[in-house]
């Protein structure tokens, strides 16, 4: 292939992101954008492959060796739905000298343009050391079964991610998982004059109290501790009858020294309320501080940390990195922006990270 032109790309990028914020994507709600990136893509000669609204396409400069290994560059196109603080039109990408405005610009159509502009130089150049897989894929906002695990089976073997969410280009080793919990207390309805029954509404702030009040031993020096929060509690159908049926919901942010499995079981063992886990499959996230890829990162001047927020890595089961364009303080914010100047840098740090890497 021959060498592509970078500014060319970066000026490409800001007009392919201008083009995604102008194309409402809510997740599951990403048929036209993905088939927006998709003719770009096709545009310089990739074969892209489709699952619903999800997008693929592969290297194809890399040595046909038994063994070589695979790199992951994802990230999604999907978005949160707009608050009602937005001063424009969230759906018309606003430029303001270096600022971008519009929603998905930060979180996380930055990082889509600047992995796409890296995917398309790297491939361009002469033999590279590894295969290369983009994916832009769907349903992350709402960790929907139709996203990037719908997908991961079709890919191969993948022996590295990297997931492009707004980080400041800095690197996450290490991302906290989500556990949803819906609990259900029982009793037995009764008159409320009469005082029968069995309070349904007792029992579940019992327990509720009881994890008030419990904590999770093991601290991790990246994530900090795994933390358990009662968000919602419903329960009662009128003021004179004892409630036979509390529900309430737990959400708990766990660290990478427990297994999602474990932590239910904990739980479970903790309260009398039934207990039904929504959502156990979103783990932690962990890489080798010594992994290649780390040991790049800090040679081109990238810090380490470990990220609070989730993101589609808790699906992926092989070793990643969390690292994109943006800042995560304005995602799913109104007037979310990102700056073109971030876009540029972020382009060059990922050449920079990826171009004489090898495993």
């Amino acid at each position: 292939m021959s060498v592509v032109d970078l500014k060319v790309l970066k000026e490409e990028a800001i007009q392919l992101l201008i083009q995604i914020i102008n194309t409402p994507s809510i997740s599951e709600q990403e048929n036209k954008v993905s088939f927006l990136i998709e003719d770009y893509l096709h545009k310089y000669g990739f074969h892209v492959k489709r699952k619903f609204n999800n997008i693929w396409t592969e290297n194809n400069n890399y040595s046909k060796q038994e063994d070589i290994q695979t790199i992951l560059l994802n990230s999604h196109h999907d978005t949160v739905k707009p608050g009602k603080n937005w001063k424009t039109d969230p759906f018309t990408a606003i430029k303001q000298e270096d600022k971008l405005i519009g929603l998905g610009s930060n979180d996380a159509g930055a990082s889509i343009v600047s992995l796409i502009s890296t995917f398309i130089y790297l491939s361009n150049l002469s033999e590279l050391p590894y295969r290369l897989i983009l994916s832009i894929t769907a349903e992350e906002e709402i960790s929907g079964s139709s996203g990037v695990r719908s997908i991961l089976h079709e890919l191969g073997s993948i022996d590295l991610g990297i997931v492009g969410e707004p980080t400041q280009m800095q690197v996450a080793i290490a991302e906290k998982g989500l556990i949803v919990l819906d609990c259900v207390a029982e009793g037995k309805t009764g008159h409320s004059a009469r005082n029968t029954g069995i309070n349904a509404i007792y029992i579940a702030t019992k327990d509720i109290e009881r994890l008030r009040n419990f904590y999770f031993d093991k601290k991790s020096d990246l994530l900090g501790s795994t933390t358990l929060n009662v968000t919602q509690i419903q329960g009662g159908i009128q003021h004179n009858v004892i409630p036979d049926i509390c529900s309430f919901v737990i959400d708990i942010r766990t660290n990478e020294l427990y297994r999602n499995e474990e932590l239910i079981e904990m739980i479970r063992k903790k309260i009398h309320s039934k207990m039904n886990p929504r959502s156990s499959h979103l783990n932690s996230s962990f890489i080798n501080p010594m992994h290649p890829i780390v040991l790049k990162a800090k040679l081109v001047g990238r810090k380490t940390y470990g990220s609070p927020t989730l993101s589609d890595q808790s699906i992926m089961p092989f070793s990643t990195i969390k690292m994109g364009v943006g800042d995560s303080v304005r995602s799913h914010t109104p007037n979310e922006y990102v700056l073109i100047s971030e876009i540029m840098e972020g382009i060059d740090i990922y050449i920079c990270l990826l171009k004489d890497f090898n495993f």
